[in-house]
């Protein structure tokens, strides 16, 4: 019989890779708006709809996963997901009419929803609070790299072999990790004889109980989740502002071919990998759990980067590049702790699937309203515009999480 510590590294790669892959079949549609609209003769405003329509579908996906995830288990949702959305990609390679193009959009959104709470419920499962924010911070470098690797993937494949072979790699990609979360992910250590509470000196097993689990949920509890909610509505505006239109302004704006403007993109998620890992590493060690202090202290650092932006307008790639690291750096931190430690501690283990679902739905609400507001912006005022409403949006994601860190001050949350 294998340990848990044996099952945990098992279980932590593979939902790591799996909500790595999930970004193959999720990023070739933003890094090739530049090469669509030259291909289909697609707007900004056609492009924004189109993001907008995966997105749509992508946050009622997250509201319903979390129902599912809760009574079908996290397992459900990943094997589920990781599939669909590997065929609903690979269509998109096919697609060349806007109305094939939504359908097509919708069905990867609605797939694509499962990835985050199946992970963050199976995570919560595993691991106890005291390592959470630690296992978190490496774990959540999922996204980053799956979007680093996924971004360079889908510009190298647009350059090398066209449309249709970008979102055709991304599905394989996809499908190679759905076989890894077939053999080694399970729901809980008691699905394999173990127990995560349950001390066992002999194979070396996490000792230690904790408090029997609150699992209503009061009013306090709606409280902070709609808090973590609302504060990751204005995070995932700016990140998905910048995973969405950066390459495309890249191309437009500062003439680079589209494979370039793919690869200068990564420096957003390339440093937001550090960000997560330093923000988590600080929550465990120097803030004893708190999430909110240390978010608080990063979005900070993000709003002053958001103002760099904003103040440098369209100036030389140089600073436009130093700029997205920079905005990275300090917003994946609170990004990962926020949506996935934070959903793990604020209620009980059962309820962090659902927890990060609601979570996670009400950020992409941002995200799907970034693409309707920001693809007519730019069609009618430009860039300098789009600088200053993510200076904004970093402005009311610090005070959503100063109202959380006044409710743990008064006892009323802990997390």
């Amino acid at each position: 019989m294998q340990t848990l510590r044996s099952w945990q590294a098992k279980v932590f790669i593979a939902t790591w890779l799996a909500y790595a892959a999930y970004y193959f079949s999720r990023k070739p549609f933003f890094v090739a708006k530049a090469l669509l609209e030259e291909t289909y003769g697609w707007d900004t405003a056609t492009l924004g709809a189109l993001g907008a329509v995966y997105l749509v579908t992508y946050t009622i996906g997250q509201f319903l996963a979390g129902g599912i995830g809760t009574a079908r288990g996290p397992r459900a949702l990943l094997v589920g997901g990781m599939f669909a959305t590997a065929m609903a990609n690979l269509a998109l390679g096919w697609a060349n009419t806007t109305g094939t193009f939504a359908l097509f959009m919708g069905i990867n959104g609605l797939a694509q929803a499962t990835g985050w709470a199946g992970g963050v419920g199976t995570m919560a499962a595993w691991f106890k609070r005291e390592q959470r924010g630690t296992i978190m911070g490496f774990w959540a470098t999922n996204f980053q790299v799956g979007g680093v690797l996924a971004t360079g993937a889908a510009a190298f494949m647009l350059d090398a072999y066209g449309l249709q072979y970008a979102f055709m790699a991304g599905s394989w990609v996809t499908l190679m990790a759905w076989g890894v979360v077939l053999l080694w992910q399970r729901d809980t250590p008691e699905a394999v004889g173990h127990s995560l509470h349950a001390e066992d000196s002999s194979t070396g097993e996490v000792g230690g109980g904790e408090p029997e689990e609150d699992e209503r949920w009061t009013s306090r509890l709606i409280i902070n989740i709609g808090l973590i909610g609302l504060f990751y509505f204005f995070v995932k505006f700016i990140r998905y502002a910048l995973w969405s239109w950066a390459p495309y302004l890249l191309s437009t704006e500062y003439g680079l071919d589209i494979d370039d403007a793919g690869y200068l993109s990564v420096v957003f998620d390339a440093a937001g990998i550090a960000g997560v890992i330093v923000a988590g590493v600080l929550s465990d060690r120097l803030f004893n759990g708190r999430r909110t202090t240390v978010s608080v202290l990063f979005l900070i650092a993000m709003v002053a980067s958001c103002a760099l932006l904003a103040s440098l307008g369209r100036s030389e790639l140089l600073w436009f590049g130093i700029s997205l690291g920079l905005i990275g750096f300090s917003l994946y931190g609170p990004d990962a702790l926020m949506s996935g430690a934070g959903a793990m501690d604020v209620g009980s283990r059962r309820q962090a699937v659902a927890a990060a679902g609601i979570i996670n739905g009400m950020g992409s609400c941002g995200a799907v309203v970034q693409e309707f507001v920001l693809g007519t912006v730019l069609k009618s005022t430009g860039s300098e515009t789009v600088f200053l409403i993510l200076l904004a949006s970093a402005m009311f994601a610090v005070l959503c999480l100063l109202g959380l860190l006044l409710r743990n001050r008064m006892g009323l949350a802990d997390v």
